[in-house]
């Protein structure tokens, strides 16, 4: 077999590699729906129930370590399915489901550990876990834990991840890079001096506020996790067909983030974020989103960082106050099994 007949970390890990697979293999599974459905690749479906939408989305988890600083991968499960109902306008999800495949010898008191960090984090996004499966395999057969949790909400409205236009704002919600960083820095003890630490939160809480503030001016929302900022400007800029110029100096990046990412060689622009999101607003909508955004506990350092541009379709300019550049899409994560 060729190399590229055989699936590698990085199809798994955001970029262009992992979305060619999809589009060459998972997209064979799209069937017609009345609303958004995988042909979309967006953070989940959207299916017309009566007068409103009901959005449905699931995700897998496998990341390692499985306890990091601010996080585990229980919290992790339960915030990105959170997340991915938010991103699409569904703000108050109905209910969580939980599938647990664990690895023969996996310590009992872990799973309690990871038990309660799920409890924790659906309460604090009040997102009940309704129903679930439970599955061992042998030791070796997998790598001690994998969730999959998935995820249902009610929304009035959907928000694409494909609506920018030119002339279009566009806004973080906070610091990027904060949790590829974290998790590697513990995976490999690098010893980096500081508050490194995951942004693993629930965030339906601040979008629903940042809905409220800014209402049909949201034009469009992703959160930026594997792949971080720069795969996500790529994604939503190409399914618009516009350009997106980026001011690197806006970006907001804690210091500890860009010590790792010099230490690493990584820029912070492609590391995964878990408590984030990337919002399009329409021009007149940038000051009240804004606003609501750093009013809400998880927003407080959201920054206005780019504009969609007619220019350029589906690429990324990098304004980095010494002139421009275009900033290539990362074609897979640098930093593998970070969620």
């Amino acid at each position: 077999m060729k190399p590229d007949d055989r699936i590698g970390m990085k199809h798994g890990a955001g970029g262009r590699a992992m979305r060619s697979l999809i589009e060459e293999v998972f997209l064979g599974l799209a069937s017609p729906v009345d609303g958004i459905g995988l042909a979309a690749l967006d953070d989940g479906a959207a299916i017309r129930v009566g007068d409103r939408w009901l959005i449905l989305t699931t995700d897998s988890h496998v990341v390692h370590p499985i306890f990091f600083p601010g996080g585990d991968i229980g919290r992790l499960a339960v915030s990105g399915t959170v997340n991915d109902l938010a991103m699409m306008g569904a703000t108050e999800p109905l209910g969580l489901t939980c599938a647990v495949i664990l690895e023969e010898g996996f310590p009992r008191d872990e799973l309690i550990r990871i038990r309660d960090s799920m409890r924790d984090a659906s309460r604090e996004a009040d997102a009940p876990i309704v129903t679930g499966d439970t599955k061992v395999m042998g030791h070796g057969e997998v790598d001690g834990i994998v969730i999959n949790t998935a995820g249902v909400g009610l929304c009035d409205r959907v928000v694409t991840d494909a609506g920018l236009r030119p002339g279009d704002r566009i806004l973080i919600t906070g610091t990027v890079g904060d949790h590829g960083m974290a998790v590697m820095v513990k995976r490999h003890a690098l010893g980096i001096e500081g508050n490194l630490r995951s942004d693993v939160a629930p965030l339906n809480g601040l979008i629903r506020a940042a809905l409220a503030a800014g209402g049909d001016d949201v034009v469009a929302m992703k959160d930026p996790t594997r792949g971080g900022l720069a795969s996500v400007l790529h994604e939503m800029a190409g399914k618009a067909g516009v350009g997106v110029l980026l001011d690197e100096r806006a970006v907001p990046v804690n210091p500890e983030v860009r010590a790792a990412g010099d230490l690493l060689g990584i820029d912070p622009l492609v590391v995964a974020n878990e408590g984030k999101a990337v919002i399009g607003v329409r021009p007149g909508a940038v000051d009240r989103v804004l606003a609501a955004l750093r009013g809400h506990p998880l927003g407080r350092r959201a920054a206005l960082v780019g504009t969609a541009i007619g220019d350029r379709p589906g690429q990324v300019i990098l304004d980095t106050g010494l002139g421009k550049r275009l900033l290539a899409e990362p074609d897979g994560e640098p930093l593998p099994r970070i969620c």
